[in-house]
Formats: structure tokens, C-alpha cells, sequence
């Protein structure tokens, strides 16, 4: 969509309040709003005037003055609003030199893919994410000085098979076993229905929805691929779409990797391939059908995961759901059809259209336009020094035995380590200034002094039933 056509869509359908949204640093979209009467071709050339001073991850207070800049393309007619309303996602602009900010998540991705361009391996990387979540019916929680604690509250978690409260109709999912049943024990079919047909009038292509293998609501929804950019921009729509259709039915969504115990957490499978003039790069005849560029991509993954993890798994609760020996795949290898490694190559089609890595470590509290473009990156690396991914693993790496097990590489086991990692290995994603060195610091000190600090200084409940007598 154009300019022009973004005026006229606002003529056609009387839009009245024009939503300018864009990315904070950790990866939530901030948003304002304006009327129809600030509206004009202008402001996709000299964009408008916000503080950014209380965003989180940007400037100080004695650089707070940015821009919003339109982009045209991510227009859509907001289907949540009261009144007619059109949104757009927007690049944020240095107001004195006219450049894009270094620390905007969406110039990063941009600029991931014209360094694509400019290596000459390709011209397009094609993401595709399966971002899983859980529709509740509530949760609680609190921390301050004296008691902290979370509640979740769900009409199918398996915790409610005994419950009195109205009459009690059972058919809830056990424990590991919700993947794909028909109602009544899958409650959540018309939400998700409506979850999709409101993504399909955004402009997101989805293949389809169903229950995923968690008790409690967990959830899949899964869309078509796209370029690496404009992905992340659907991604973000996802998660806007989800968690206002849920509203609607008194419900909330969350996309946290791991809110229950004892059962699958929310995962963020993303597929990924790279083309050249139409031609597709991964399809070759070695192992699964894949290319050499393709096996190299992958070697750059593995040998890249542990910084990557700082980006793709980033938060302390990611690391609830990476751990050895449950659903996580933290075994740093690859294999055809086998889902215990961190990199599959599916076999759905023989089509070389069809032929991608599938990445498995990753989650949907990540940054989407910082991942993609990280993981991007790592295989660009790997294909730039022919890096060999070593031998595939088809067996099932949970059963390995002890000393064949100890041999692959895994995950770190927590954000400190991930973040430790990025801050050892990041010059992979500093080429072509894709990263600068600001982005990594800056996301170094965030993620500890936010994040892993304030949670590494409080109690946890566990710990009382552990050490209180001690």
C-alpha cells in the first residue's frame, strides 16, 4: 500500500482516529493516536513528533525527542476499536540528523536484510514462526516485601477436575494431552476461529489453529511465511489480535514461555529459508535434500545458539521451559522429523519450495524483529565461513545414554548464561552495523539490571517449602 492509498482507504472507510505504533526496545508495542484533521500526505515523508523518553530500553531524558515515520504498508483497519480507527506501524526517526534510531527493533531487521543483499548470497529470508499460547480465564499475582506469589486461573486445567464451583462438566485436558482433542475437551475452538478470521482481515495468512499439547487452553496458530521484516510485523499483529479477541470472551492470552508447572510451556518454532532471484537456497541432495548453503546456515545456528538464546529465549522465565530431559529441545543439533533437536529440517512436502530449517529453541516473549534478525545473521555466518554443522542426530536425544549425550552441546540453563554468552560471541551480529555495539550493550545491561537482577534478589515461593526449617 502507498501513501495515496492509505488516504483513500481513509476517505473510503471514514476513518476517523489514525493508531501510530511502534516497538519499544524488550518488544512491546507503545502506541498514540491522532485525529483524522493531522492526517496528510506529509507525515510519511516528515513523519511526527513524540517523547520517547519514558520508552523502555531508549534514551535519556536529554536525548528524548523523536519521530514517528508511517509505513504505508502495515496499514490496517483496527478491529478493536470503538470508532473508525486505521493503524500503521512506524519507524522511529532521529529528529535533528533524520536518520533511523539505532535502537528501534524494526531498523535492525530492515537492515538484516540488506546486509542479505549485499553479501550476495540472497535476496530474501523467508520466517516463519509457530508461536504458541495459553487463553486463561484469569490470573493473579503480586510481589512486594512480606509475600509473592501467581495464580492462574482456567475452566480447562486438569487442576479443576475436582472443583464445585457451578456444576462441573469435566472433559478437561490431562496433563500432556491436549494436543489436537475434539470439544468439549477443546473449549476454545470459536475464539481461536475468531482469533484467525480477524488475522485474515488484517492481511495474515494463516494455515491453521488447534489446540496445543498443554491442559489449561494452550494454544498454535500458525502463519504463512513471509520476508523477514514484514514477519516480524505480522508477529507483533499476532499477538495484538490474540489478546483482544480473548478480551472479548472475558478471557485473557499471555505468551509467556512457561506459566504452568509440570506441563509443556509456549514455544516459538521458527521455519526459515533464503532465496536468490526466485530460487530457493536450502533445497540440495545432501542429507534430508538439503543444499550445502543450507547445512552451513545450520552450522552457524549451533555454533551461534548460546548468544543467540540472549534474543530468541530472553527472558527468566524462558529458562523454565529450556530443560534437559522435558519438551524443550536444548540439545544443540539437527535432524530430519526428529523434534528432540534444536534444529529439524521438516519432510512435509519434496517440493525444493518447501525445504527450511525449522529452529526450535526459541519463544514468543522474544523480540520478534531483533530474533529473526539475529538468527539470520548467525546463518549468514555460518554460510560466509562454511561452518559444518557436524553429523545429524536421528535418534531421540532425550533417550541418549549419559556419555553419548554429554558429547552435544545445549542451551544455557538460564538468562545470565545466554546473556554471558552474547556479551563473549556477538561479532556475527555487528556486520554491516546490522547490531551496533550500542544495541548489544544496551540489551546486556536491560536484560541484567531489569530482569535477571530483581529476580535473582527476591524469594521464591519453592524456596520456603525447601529451606524454611532449615
Amino acid at each position: 500500500m502507498t501513501p495515496k492509498e492509505v488516504m483513500d482507504l481513509i476517505k473510503g472507510k471514514n476513518i476517523e482516529i489514525v493508531d501510530l505504533k511502534f516497538q519499544d526496545f524488550p518488544g512491546t508495542w507503545q502506541h498514540f493516536s491522532i485525529p483524522i484533521s493531522e492526517v496528510t500526505p506529509d507525515i510519511f515523508d516528515e513523519g511526527l513528533g513524540f517523547d520517547g523518553s519514558s520508552i523502555r530500553g531508549w534514551q535519556a531524558i536529554h536525548a528524548s525527542d523523536m519521530m514517528v515515520v508511517p509505513e504505508p504498508v502495515t496499514a490496517i483497519v483496527d478491529p478493536f476499536t470503538e470508532r473508525p480507527t486505521l493503524s500503521m506501524i512506524c519507524n522511529i526517526v532521529d529528529p535533528v540528523t533524520r536518520e533511523r534510531y539505532s535502537r528501534d527493533p524494526r531498523y535492525v531487521a530492515d537492515k538484516a536484510e540488506s546486509y542479505l543483499k549485499s553479501t550476495g548470497i540472497g535476496d530474501v529470508a523467508y520466517f516463519g514462526p509457530e508461536a504458541e499460547f495459553f487463553i486463561l480465564d484469569g490470573v493473579r499475582f503480586d510481589q512486594n516485601a512480606h509475600c509473592g506469589f501467581y495464580y492462574v486461573e482456567s475452566e480447562e486445567g486438569i487442576w479443576e477436575s475436582g472443583s464445585d464451583r457451578g456444576p462441573n462438566l469435566g472433559h478437561k485436558p490431562r496433563h500432556k494431552e491436549g494436543y489436537f482433542p475434539v470439544a468439549p475437551t477443546d473449549s476454545q475452538q470459536d475464539i481461536r476461529t475468531e482469533m484467525i478470521l480477524e488475522m485474515e482481515k488484517a492481511g495474515i495468512q494463516v494455515e491453521k489453529h488447534h489446540h496445543e499439547v498443554a491442559t489449561a487452553g494452550q494454544a498454535e496458530i500458525d502463519m504463512r511465511y513471509d520476508s523477514l521484516t514484514r514477519m516480524a510485523d505480522k508477529m507483533m499483529l499476532y499477538k495484538y489480535i490474540c489478546k483482544n479477541v480473548a478480551l472479548r470472551y472475558g478471557k485473557t492470552v499471555t505468551f509467556m514461555p512457561k506459566p504452568i508447572f509440570g506441563d509443556n510451556g509456549s514455544g516459538m518454532h521458527t521455519h526459515q529459508s533464503i532465496w536468490k532471484a526466485g530460487q530457493p537456497l536450502f533445497a540440495g541432495n545432501k542429507y534430508a535434500g538439503i543444499s550445502d548453503t543450507c547445512l552451513y546456515y545450520i552450522g552457524g545456528i549451533l555454533k551461534h545458539a548460546p548468544a543467540l538464546c540472549a534474543f530468541v529465549a530472553p527472558t527468566t522465565n524462558s529458562y523454565k521451559r529450556l530443560v534437559p530431559g522435558f519438551e524443550a529441545p536444548v540439545n544443540l543439533a539437527y535432524s530430519s522429523r526428529n523434534r528432540s533437536a534444536g534444529v529439524r529440517i521438516p519432510l512435509y512436502s519434496p517440493s525444493p519450495k518447501a525445504k527450511r530449517i525449522e529452529v526450535r529453541f526459541p519463544d514468543p516473549s522474544c523480540n520478534p524483529y531483533l530474533a529473526f534478525a539475529a538468527m539470520l545473521m548467525a546463518g549468514l555466518d555460518g554460510i560466509q565461513n562454511k561452518i559444518e554443522p557436524g553429523e545429524p542426530l536421528d535418534k531421540n536425544l532425550y533417550d541418549l545414554p549419559p556419555e553419548e549425550l554429554a558429547k552435544v552441546p545445549s542451551c544455557p540453563a538460564s538468562l545470565e548464561a545466554s546473556l554471558y554468552a552474547l556479551e563473549k560471541d556477538h561479532e556475527f551480529l555487528t556486520k554491516g552495523s546490522v547490531f551496533t555495539q550500542d544495541v548489544i550493550d544496551t540489551w546486556l545491561d536491560y536484560k541484567r539490571t531489569k530482569e535477571c537482577d530483581p529476580v535473582r534478589l527476591r524469594p521464591h515461593p519453592y524456596e520456603f517449602a525447601l529451606y524454611y526449617d532449615c
